[in-house]
Order: C-alpha cells, then sequence, then structure tokens
C-alpha cells in the first residue's frame, strides 16, 4: 500500500513537473518571439527608410535602388573578399609547398580576389560620378 501511494505521488509530481516545464518554455518562446518580430519589424522599417533617402538623394526610383544595391554589395564584398584571400593564400603557401598545381591555383584566387575587391569598392563611386555629371 505504501509502495502504491509513494509511485502515485512520484508519478503524479512528475507529470505535474513537465507541465509547469512546459508552460514555463512556451512563455519564454512567446517572449523571444515577441522580441524578434519587434526587433525585425525595425530592421525592415530602417532599411526601407534607407532606401527612400537614396531615391530623394538621386531623384530617381531606379537610381536610388541601384545605389542602395550596390552599397550592400559595396559593404558584403569586404568579408567576402579577404575569406576569399585568406584561402588563396592557404592554397598558395601551406598546401602550395609540396603541389605545385594548388600553388598556382591560390595565386589565382589571391588576383581574382583581389580584383573583386577593388571593383565592389569603386563601383558605387562611379555610379555616383556617372549620375551626378553624366546626367547632364
Amino acid at each position: 500500500m505504501k509502495k502504491a501511494l509513494i509511485i502515485v505521488t512520484v508519478f503524479t509530481i512528475i507529470v505535474f513537473g513537465i507541465f509547469i516545464c512546459t508552460n514555463i518554455v512556451n512563455a519564454a518562446e512567446q517572449a523571444i518571439d515577441e522580441e524578434t518580430e519587434s526587433e525585425l519589424v525595425k530592421l525592415k522599417e530602417k532599411e526601407l527608410r534607407t532606401l527612400e533617402d537614396y531615391k530623394e538623394q538621386y531623384g530617381s526610383d531606379a537610381y536610388g535602388l541601384v545605389a542602395y544595391i550596390l552599397n550592400i554589395v559595396r559593404i558584403y564584398s569586404i568579408p567576402l573578399c579577404f575569406l576569399g584571400i585568406a584561402i588563396g593564400a592557404i592554397h598558395q603557401y601551406v598546401i602550395g609547398v609540396r603541389k605545385l598545381d594548388t600553388l598556382e591555383k591560390g595565386m589565382g584566387l589571391i588576383v581574382t580576389f583581389v580584383t573583386l575587391l577593388i571593383i565592389c569598392q569603386i563601383l558605387p563611386l562611379a555610379f555616383a560620378v556617372f549620375v551626378r555629371f553624366g546626367r547632364g
């Protein structure tokens, strides 16, 4: 009789504990979802304001959108190109010591990513100069 009462009590406590933990986890998830949603909405509004600023600055929807996209490409090309340059350096100076074809591959990667970095950094400037002085 005592064993059955202890088993029922332990089982009830376990079920009750699972119920409480589930409710706590659900409440925490809902709070995180609300915070994340509000942060996403703020980020979206900020990007829309930035896009509208570019459209006002360039005087056209098409030119503003192109300038906005070129700015994003300029910002994200920096870490991507540095990563590519690092991979090329690893191919050239670490792996290329043993294999000559990898040495050439590493130099090719370095040259490619440096060229891409220069193009991505100069392209927004060239576009701005073209729009300012080329439209007349």
